[in-house]
Parts: C-alpha cells; structure tokens; sequence
C-alpha cells in the first residue's frame, strides 16, 4: 500500500498502513482517495501508542487529511445537517477542552468527546440557515434578520466553517438558535481519539457505541486514569491491535524539554542524578529554568503541577493572598478547574447543556466576572471553541488542614469549581501550556516513597507527565517559595474569537 509523501519513519509508515488497511475494510480508500458505502462487519478499535515526541499527531494530521481528501466530513459537534445516505463521517475527539485546543492549534479539527455523545437542537426557523450555509437548501427567508446580517454570516461561514459563529455574526445568541441537547441518536464512521491514555472504560463503551471503526492515540508512559488499577483502556487490547511508534521524531528540533522526558526511561536514573540533568540542561538552554521560587503571575494561567493535595492547596492560598484576593469572593482572572456538578438526577437536561458548552469535570476557566442572576459566575472556558458561558456556579476554596472547603458563593445548583492556580500532575493530563512549573519538592517526596506504578517508580512517572506538558519552557521550581506578582490580575487576554457565542445562562430549577 502507497504511503504519502511525507516524512515519515518506518514505524509511522507501518502505522499508516494498518490505519488504512482497517479503513478499507469500512469502506474508505486512502490510496484511491475514494469512499464506498460502509461495509458490513464487527466494529473494530486500533490503537497507535508512543512517547511523547515520536510523531502520533503527525501521524493523526495526515489521516484526517487523507480523509477529507477521499471526501469523508468531518464532524466538528457544532451542526451536522441532514445526513446523506452516501455521507460518510469522521470525528477527531480529545477527552477535554484543552486537549482539544492543542490539536485546533495544530491545524487538527479536534472537538471534545462531550459535543459528539450530545448533539443541539435547534430552532427549525433558525435551522433553515444552517442547511443554507451547508449547502442543503435554498436562501432563507427568516422574520428579523436582514439580506445584510445573512451575508455576514455566509462570508464567516465560507472562511471558518462553524454554524455557530456564522449565526453570531448575524446577530444571533446561543439561546436564539440552540434549544437544548440530546443524546446523540444516528451512529458516525470514524472516530480517532487523542490522548485516549485519559479514557476510562465507560468512556470507552460509549464511544464504541456510536464508531464501528475506531482509531485510539495514546501515551503509554503516562499515568493511569484513577480507579482503573494502573492500566489504560488500549492495554487491554492484544498486541495485534497496537501499534507502537518508537523513533523520537522531535529530536531533530534539539528539544531539550524531550531530552530530560526520555532520560527518564533509564532504569538506573536516581532522582538526584535527574535533578542535576535538569540544572545542567538550564545552565545550556533557555527553555529550561531552575527556579527557586513559584511564579504567581504563571499561575493564573498556567496552573503549578504537583503531587500532593496539600502541596496544592498552600500554593493556592500563597497565590490568592499574593494578589490580596478577599475570602469571601473572587477577583476577574483567578482561575478554576470544574469538579463536576451539583445537580439532582431529575436536572440531566441541564447537566447535558452545561457540559456541551464545555463545562465538563476537569476543564480549565477562568472567573470574568458575576452573573447577571445571585449566583451566577460568567466564565471563559479555556480551550473552547466557543469560550464564553454564564452558568449557576459553586465556587469551593479549600483550606489547609481543613475538611470542608470555604465557599465564597453558590447558586442552589450547578457546576462546581475548585480553585485552578495549582493542580496534581494526574488531573494535568491531555493539557499543554507555553510555560509550565513542577513543583520538584513533590516528586521528591515520591521518589522517598519508593512506590511503583506499573511496574515503573512512580516519580518517574509523575516528572514524565508534568515536563511534556511545556510547550515552550519548563520551569522546575526546587523551593518552598512563592514570588510576589510584578503586575495585578487581569482579563486583558482572553479576548474571544471574533465571532464566539455569548452564551446564555442556564436557569436554575
């Protein structure tokens, strides 16, 4: 089977060719760049496994190339419109926002796992724009909208293909054309799935349930989902059905953040030898920094990684009385991590549209603001595509040595919140940032504690996860310490797409 030319190694052209094999058998044809309809058969998952650096989102951006090239549509979880017989579709997931946004940046058009389980509704008079803008209909005549807001929307649409944003131009809120969510009925095609290390196996059913043929990407080195005894979801797969890539493919770059990841792979590797790895790498290179103290203005955006739920909860409180925050409230720009909902079972719907708005357990906000309504907190959700939300908040501020967190306010229900300026290298999974901080006191302790994660020293681990999270810089704070902020919080910098929703806020029962 032809490879494309690009630059491929070995394994990543073995790879290719498994991927394609699989998709011939449903009905695609990379090499021909043709499509069929679906043949019949079991559905089928395959997973391509490897360290960080050794080319699977290179490998996962030519595949969806090669896709949309043999005329499969890829589904983005905003509109699909009526579905042709002879449509066949591909959907690249990620199980958070963030992760989400990191594939987006890289030219991958990468949407959460949330917006394809749950689909809108939308307003029949307003859905007759969407078909137009697809293609499927004739220019629509809608009561309120002028010839002038229609044009805006189609010339968005033509540049940036999202329903939603080309509606926003033309005047329109989310709650103008979205009625609510629904589970989503019709199965799609293809699904691959980014940092599938992060799936539990509910996760994964769910998922089987709507693609017969389904391509898993995955770190192998990186820590377990909790609760799933140390093993990820592709490890129960047999080994005919993983595909290991090997090659570091980064390395070319001088990456010196890969460097210290991949030194972690040594067997005989002490932590104190590691720690003396990284002061030389910082002595050499500008992208490693020794730090001595915590940077509170990197907090606010970038959260602290760390082990221990104690380590987290002191850097928050230095962080918060750093920028003299009051107790009893929050100041624009901190930031929080969604835990999850308060919300009794007979208020699904509800949980339903909040997490489609990409409020899902683990997303990264950041506070703007309070609602319109006691209670309400306006948000921007990092990572979205469609950041800004209102939503009935419970803000939760844990204290040292305290049981019950401090709770500044909180509607009756709704989306619950933990402060965000630090959070454990576990729920840091599927993020990236520019500038990332380890808190290396923690992993230290780790490595006193001799434990083991799949048969591997757990700080080893945790050091692997929370160094390939930077981007750009690594800072590895070796103090107890926390700098003062040169500079106060800010919202400044979370300036919206051009055309992202204003969403309307979610009532409260």
């Amino acid at each position: 089977m032809a490879v494309p030319a690009l630059s491929f190694s070995d394994d990543q052209a073995e790879a290719w060719d498994r991927v394609a094999d699989l998709l011939h058998g449903a009905g695609i044809d990379l090499v021909e760049g043709e499509t069929r309809p679906d043949a019949p058969g079991k559905a089928q998952v395959l997973a391509v496994v490897g360290k960080a650096g050794s080319g699977k989102t290179m490998l996962l951006a030519a595949l969806t190339k090669a896709l949309a090239e043999a005329g499969v549509d890829t589904i983005s979880g905003d509109y699909e419109g009526r579905r042709r017989k002879d449509r066949r579709t591909l959907a690249i997931l990620a199980p958070t926002n963030k992760a989400a946004s990191v594939l987006r940046n890289r030219g991958v058009p990468a949407t959460t796992i949330h917006r394809i389980l749950y689909t809108p509704v939308y307003d029949p008079e307003y859905e007759k724009i969407a078909e137009w803008l697809n293609g499927n209909g004739e220019r629509p005549v809608v009561e309120g909208l002028t010839d002038a807001a229609l044009d805006r929307a189609k010339a968005f649409y033509d540049q940036v293909k999202s329903i939603p944003g080309a509606l926003a131009t033309a005047g329109l809120r989310g709650s103008d054309f979205i009625l609510g969510w629904k589970r989503r009925e019709d199965p799609l095609d293809i699904g691959f799935v980014d940092e599938s290390s992060m799936l539990d196996e509910r996760q994964l059913e769910d998922l089987r349930e709507i693609f017969p043929t389904l391509v898993l990407f995955g770190d192998p080195a990186q820590l377990a989902p909790v609760g799933q005894s140390g093993e990820m979801v592709f490890d129960g797969l047999s080994e005919s059905r993983k595909l290991n890539l090997h090659r570091i493919h980064r390395q070319e770059e001088d990456n010196p953040i890969l460097d210290l990841a991949h030194a972690l792979a040594d067997p005989d590797l002490t932590f104190e030898s590691f720690e003396r790895m990284v002061a030389e790498a910082a002595k050499r290179d500008d992208r490693i920094r020794w730090a001595e103290r915590v940077d509170a203005g990197l907090m606010a955006r970038s959260p602290v990684l760390v082990w221990r739920n104690q380590t987290r909860i002191r850097l928050i409180q230095a962080f918060r009385a750093a920028y003299e925050a009051p107790m009893d409230a929050l100041l624009p720009g901190e930031p929080l991590i969604c835990d999850g909902f308060e919300l009794p079972l007979k208020h699904r719907k509800k949980r339903i549209d909040l997490e489609a708005r990409g409020l899902i357990k683990g997303a990264q906000v950041i506070y703007l603001g309070p609602g319109k309504k006691p209670g309400f907190s306006r948000l921007h959700v990092v990572g979205a595509e469609d950041p800004q939300v209102s939503a009935a908040s419970i803000i939760k501020i844990e204290l040292p040595d305290e049981e019950e967190p401090f709770i500044p306010f909180a509607a009756r229900m709704g989306a619950a919140f933990l402060h965000g300026a630090a959070v454990t290298i576990h729920k840091a999974q599927g993020s990236q940032w520019p500038d990332v901080q380890v808190f290396a006191p923690d992993l230290f302790v780790a490595a006193r504690t001799g434990r083991m994660e799949a048969g591997i020293p757990l700080w080893k681990r945790l050091a692997y996860v929370a160094i390939t999270r930077a981007e750009t810089r690594l800072h590895w704070v070796v103090r107890n310490r926390l700098a003062r902020p040169t500079e106060p919080l800010t919202t400044d910098d979370l300036v919206a797409p051009a055309a992202a929703l204003t969403l309307a806020s979610t009532e409260e029962a």
